[in-house]
C-alpha cells in the first residue's frame, strides 16, 4: 500500500445475508472487487458466521482482507456499534460473547411484533422471518422489509420514522453487551475496535465525550471517520475528534442492500489527510490473495 496510505479505497462496514444485508458474502465480495474495492471486511451484527465464507470469496474476487464483526453495545441507554477488524477468527471467547449478544433477540422481536399487532399491523413476525438469513439476528431491519412489502409503508425510511423508532409502536429497546466487554472481545482475540458511525448518536457532548474516553480506557484503539450515514461535517468533526483522541480512523459503507443504501461499496470519499488509517496498523492481519 503505497502513499499516503489515507488514499486507500477501502470499505471497512457492510452486512450480509447472515445478519441484515440481502447479498451473499460472495456477492459482496464481488460488488466490492468491481466497484474497486481495495481493501474488505464483511461486518455482520454479532455475528462471524459468514467470515470464512467472505475471507475465500475475497480470495476468489482478489481483494485483500480483514476479519470483521459490528457488535450491539448499551451505553448511557442508547445502543452503540462498535465494529471489530483484524480479529482471530475462531476465538471462543469471542465467539460466546457474541452468541449471548444474540440471545435476545427473539423474545424483543415477538414484543415489536406485539406492539405493531396493537395499531392494526398483524402477523408482522412470522412476515419478518421470511426475510431473515439467520432467525438469532432478526432485527428491526426485518421487520421493516415485511412492511414495506406489504403495502404499509412506501420504504424502510419510513417504517422506521412511523413504528421502529423509540415512541413508536414497534419499538422495543434492548439491552446488549457492555462497552467494556464489546472492546475486550475484540482486542483479546488480536483485533482492533472502532466506534462505528459515531455522527448517527442522539448524544450530547459530555455524553459523547464520556463514550470515547471509556471505550480508550478499554482499548479501543479507532473510530470511524467516513461512513455512510455521515455528512462532510460529521466528517470533518470525527477527523477532529480523532486527532484529539490519537484514534486510528477507518471508513465503511455500512452497505446492507443495493435496493435500500444510500452509499454502495466503495463509493465514500477518502479519509480526510492528517489521520492515520487503521489498516496502518492491521498490516499483519490483512490476509491477501495468492
Amino acid at each position: 500500500m503505497s502513499a499516503p496510505t489515507a488514499i486507500l479505497n477501502a470499505d471497512l462496514h457492510c452486512h450480509s445475508q447472515v445478519s441484515d444485508g440481502t447479498l451473499t458474502p460472495e456477492q459482496l465480495a464481488a460488488r466490492a472487487a468491481a466497484n474497486g474495492v481495495e481493501l474488505w471486511a464483511l461486518t455482520d451484527h454479532d455475528e462471524v458466521g459468514g467470515l470464512h465464507r467472505a475471507r475465500d470469496a475475497a480470495a476468489v474476487a482478489g481483494l485483500n482482507y480483514l476479519t470483521g464483526a459490528e457488535i450491539s453495545v448499551t451505553f448511557a441507554g442508547i445502543t452503540v456499534h462498535i465494529v471489530g477488524l483484524g480479529f482471530d477468527i475462531d476465538d471462543r471467547a469471542l465467539h460466546e460473547g457474541l452468541r449471548r449478544t444474540r440471545g435476545g433477540r427473539e423474545e424483543r422481536a415477538r414484543d415489536m411484533a406485539a406492539g405493531l399487532a396493537q395499531v392494526g399491523i398483524q402477523g408482522a413476525f412470522e412476515g419478518a422471518l421470511q426475510y431473515v438469513g439467520n432467525p438469532e439476528l432478526i432485527s428491526r431491519t426485518h421487520f421493516a422489509r415485511h412492511l414495506v412489502a406489504t403495502g404499509v409503508c412506501a420504504d424502510t425510511s419510513e417504517v422506521f420514522r412511523r413504528f421502529l423508532t423509540e415512541g413508536k409502536p414497534g419499538f422495543v429497546p434492548f439491552k446488549w453487551a457492555t462497552l467494556r466487554d464489546a472492546v475486550r472481545w475484540i482486542v483479546d482475540a488480536g483485533g482492533m475496535a472502532v466506534i462505528a458511525h459515531p455522527g448517527r448518536y442522539a448524544f450530547t457532548p459530555t455524553e459523547e465525550y464520556a463514550l470515547f474516553t471509556e471505550f480508550i480506557a478499554h482499548g479501543g484503539q479507532g473510530v470511524e471517520v467516513v461512513t455512510g450515514s455521515h455528512t462532510t461535517a460529521d466528517y470533518v468533526k470525527y477527523a477532529e475528534m480523532a486527532k484529539e483522541f490519537d484514534l486510528y480512523a477507518s471508513r465503511g459503507s455500512d452497505f446492507h442492500s443495493p435496493d435500500e443504501s444510500h452509499t454502495d461499496l466503495g463509493a465514500l470519499p477518502f479519509l480526510p489527510g492528517q489521520l492515520k488509517p487503521v489498516w496502518e496498523v492491521l498490516e499483519g492481519r490483512i490476509l491477501r490473495p495468492h
